[in-house]
């Protein structure tokens, strides 16, 4: 990947990846229904994404809706066909009830990653404290992305957090790179960038007729264009 601002696109199928891929997306989160908020696809769905397009591809790992790990035995289960599939890179993120990060579940599945690098998702915008998960995560093997809105509620609401965030790069716990995701639009960009973050997540933003249809390579260019003026 080169050294220009990451454009990732959430891809369901090799119809998004493809057209994503034509469109400028440097790197693909991979996930099944979107009426949960992104599951973990299939072995199958991997395997046909991955032999259709040649950038880095993602894959979440969550079975069920929201932030609890819920059955971590079927979830490192199919983490690992996963990684026997040749899959590299991974979404996760769990929370206990208090809004702690779950790190028996966390822990449990970067055993079976062995090494990969990985995504800690908008699990983060529901934490009880972003500071203290970020340093409880902080020496966690592979942890390179914080795919964040800075807010639970979106963007709009998280743009004074992912600033002041921003701002502490390098700090302890915020060496990974934020991933700017969650009700992102255009106008947000000349914000993000003169703050300095340099890497943005699209999904519905990516399918101008709605999650139905499929990615769309011009609306995935429209955005490549813009993270990079």
């Amino acid at each position: 990947m080169s050294n220009r601002a990451v454009l990732e696109v959430i891809a369901l199928d090799e119809e998004d990846a493809v057209a994503a891929q034509a469109g400028g997306a440097d790197r693909l989160e991979l996930v099944t229904d979107m009426a949960a908020d992104g599951l973990t696809p299939s072995t199958a769905a991997f395997a046909a994404i991955r032999a259709a397009v040649d950038i880095p591809l993602r894959v979440m790992l969550r079975l069920a809706d929201g932030f609890a790990a819920g059955d971590i035995d079927a979830l490192v289960g199919r983490a690992s066909e996963l990684r026997e599939a040749g899959a590299e890179e991974f979404v996760l993120g769990f929370l206990t009830p208090d809004g702690e990060p779950d790190l028996v579940a966390v822990e449990r599945l970067i055993t079976v990653l062995d090494g990969c690098r990985w995504t800690f998702h908008r699990a983060i915008d529901r934490a009880a404290d972003r500071d203290a998960l970020r340093k409880q995560l902080a020496d966690l093997p592979g942890l390179d992305t914080y795919l964040t809105a800075g807010a639970p509620t979106g963007v709009d609401d998280g743009l004074a957090t992912l600033r002041a965030e921003a701002a502490r790069t390098g700090e302890p716990g915020y060496e990974p790179q934020i991933l700017v995701g969650g009700g992102l639009r255009l106008d947000h960009l000349p914000t993000l960038r003169a703050a300095g973050l340099t890497a943005f997540h699209i999904g519905g933003a990516a399918r101008p007729n709605g999650w139905t249809a499929p990615v769309s390579a011009e609306a995935v260019r429209t955005w490549r264009e813009a993270v990079d003026a």
